[in-house]
């Protein structure tokens, strides 16, 4: 897996409404793609960005891929911008 720096995956304001939608409820592509005016592959390329930094999770529901939001991912971008303020 590669990782890709947190702050790049969500300069793109596709990524940020996938993350927003996630934030909500754990979903499938095809759910998030419903929401968005690209393409499911599209998404999926989203997805596998932001999976590669970390900020989201994949889990397996028989064919079906979960998709949510990874608090830790989070956490570390916490830890980062706190730095700021202390």
């Amino acid at each position: 897996m590669s990782n890709i720096d947190p702050f790049a995956a969500i300069s793109d304001p596709n990524r940020r409404f996938l993350l927003e939608q996630l934030r909500r409820a754990p979903k499938t592509v095809n759910e998030l793609a419903e929401t968005l005016p690209i393409s499911r592959p599209a998404v999926s390329q989203h997805l596998k960005a932001l999976l590669d930094s970390n900020l989201v999770s994949v889990t397996s529901e028989g064919t079906r891929r979960i998709y949510a939001v990874n608090n830790r991912g989070f956490d570390r971008l916490n830890l980062w911008l706190d730095q700021f303020w202390a």
